[in-house]
């Protein structure tokens, strides 16, 4: 007969230190088309033209807070317009939007987040929204080519950086 040894009561789970609540969170809640129009003024006729037409992107991107310190709605807008010579082909605009859960950052590591990370997740949405759209108004898809969203920051930054009031000497002193 084998000896069974008495078993021992389990002690509960310790707690785990008091959860660092200082840790940087990033999450994506919820993506989705905010806003999307599309217009093609010279239908049906423009379809009858075989001439190329020149194709111009706009993309900007806006953040605001749902929550303070918890939840922003960060939107890319992406207005892509075809022209021939001066007549519009067809017009999209397309304002992708995402929900963002972000918490314990500096200022300065929240607007970067807000202005790089969040439109750098969203592009691809955008891409193929636009892409689709166009296919399905019957015209050649057009795709986003990616985008540098640091260097836009960048660019932001310095022009922030130049719009600042310079200190005059009083100021100095």
């Amino acid at each position: 007969m084998s000896e069974q040894q008495p078993q021992q009561p389990q002690q509960p789970a310790q707690p785990q230190a008091a959860q660092d609540t200082t840790q940087p969170i990033f999450s994506i809640e919820k993506v989705y088309v905010k806003d999307m129009s599309l217009e093609v003024p010279g239908a049906p006729k423009i379809f009858l033209s075989n001439e190329a037409p020149q194709i111009e992107v706009n993309i900007h991107t806006a953040a605001t807070v749902v929550e303070q310190g918890a939840l922003y709605e960060v939107v890319l807008t992406a207005t892509v317009t075809a022209k021939v010579a001066e007549r519009t082909v067809f017009l999209v605009e397309v304002a992708q939007a995402g929900l963002f859960h972000i918490r314990n950052l500096t200022p300065q590591d929240l607007d970067a987040v807000l202005g790089i990370l969040c439109p750098t997740t969203l592009l691809p949405y955008a891409r193929e929204t636009v892409s689709s759209t166009i296919g399905r108004a019957g015209f050649p898809p057009v795709v986003l080519h990616h985008m540098d969203f640091n260097q836009v920051y960048q660019q932001a930054l310095q022009q922030r950086a130049g719009q600042q009031p310079q200190p005059t000497p009083s100021q100095l002193n």
